[in-house]
């Protein structure tokens, strides 16, 4: 059985575990290993809470998400009544439309602070924008890009602690984690592997197995025809040429809402009517979305590829 981990908080504020080993389906046997599942888990987050150069004195009441990843999470951990005003990309879930949008790219501090929150959480900082809000007092929590599933589970239970959603976060986390271990152990996994390309937008630009997707996708058991193309760039721009050359056997397109790409587009392209792919029927169309954040619909991401491989393996 899997293990459910609390990953990447050790320090950062009280847990107090009680652990309690379960058998394999009807065996009675005492012995345990690294495999045994947590099945109770009793977490006490008390404030003030420190995560990373952070402390909060008390549970924020007004929160500010100019992130859409962390937006998700916050909704999933049970903190989005708090949620105060989101960046203009966050879209999940529903209750983001009522909600003030800010400019994620260009953040104005004046408006921010008019709505007197008691933390801001950015992806990144635009301008200057941490310094301007330690300057007004106002306190602020970077949940950057991550390279990592343990990483993206970590996070998840950071803004858990930072918002008193601790309990809640955990479950979350140990959910994503129970769900994506059960798709990446049933996926049929090949040697030599079945190769794939994945398309960030049409130029085409895309990623290497060293990023947090091609990870992900290397779970798989894929092999990613963009690694070792141009060393030092993990966002590489391939000719078609190259993806000609390559000849992927999966397409996956992250690029299907914001620039109108479809199976249909990709394979009229000049030159790609005779790839494996194209021929095979094997070009899969992603949420941008779902496949550019990191929070707990990364589930639906890795069924997505999951389905593709069978999909494609049912054709051979």
């Amino acid at each position: 059985m899997k293990t459910l981990r609390l990953v990447g908080l050790a320090g950062l504020f009280l847990l107090v575990p009680t652990l309690a080993a379960c058998g394999n389906n009807g065996d009675d046997s005492a012995e345990t290993d690294e495999t045994t599942a947590v099945v109770e888990t009793t977490i006490v987050a008390e404030f003030p809470v420190t995560v990373g150069e952070l402390t909060l004195t008390a549970a924020p009441q007004r929160i500010i998400s100019m992130s859409a990843t962390a937006t998700e999470m916050l909704f999933a951990i049970g903190a989005g009544d708090r949620v105060i005003a989101v960046d203009n990309f966050s879209n999940f879930p529903a209750e983001t439309a009522s909600l003030e949008k800010l400019d994620a790219y260009q953040p104005n501090i004046e408006a921010i602070s008019a709505l007197n929150p008691d933390l801001v959480i950015i992806s990144y900082d635009p301008g200057n924008l941490v310094e301007q809000l330690t300057t007004l007092a106002i306190p602020v929590f970077t949940a950057g890009a991550v390279a990592n599933l343990d990483e993206a589970y970590a996070q998840i239970e950071q803004l858990g602690a930072l918002t008193g959603q601790l309990a809640e976060a955990v479950q979350v986390s140990g959910a994503m984690q129970t769900a994506i271990a059960e798709i990446v152990d049933g996926v049929t996994k090949l040697d030599p592997p079945l190769t794939y390309f994945y398309e960030l937008d049409p130029t085409p630009y895309t990623v290497t197995s060293n990023t947090f997707i091609g990870g992900v996708m290397a779970l798989m058991g894929l092999a990613n025809i963009a690694d070792g193309v141009e060393e030092g760039n993990d966002y590489p721009q391939l000719s078609a040429e190259i993806i000609v050359e390559k000849n992927p056997d999966i397409i996956f397109l992250a690029d299907t809402k914001c620039c109108a790409q479809s199976a249909e587009t990709f394979g009229a392209r000049d030159g790609f009517g005779g790839l494996k792919a194209v021929e095979l029927g094997s070009i899969i169309g992603l949420d941008d979305d779902i496949a550019s954040r990191w929070g707990p619909r990364l589930v639906d991401l890795v069924r997505a590829v999951a389905e593709a491989i069978a999909s494609l393996l049912a054709k051979s």
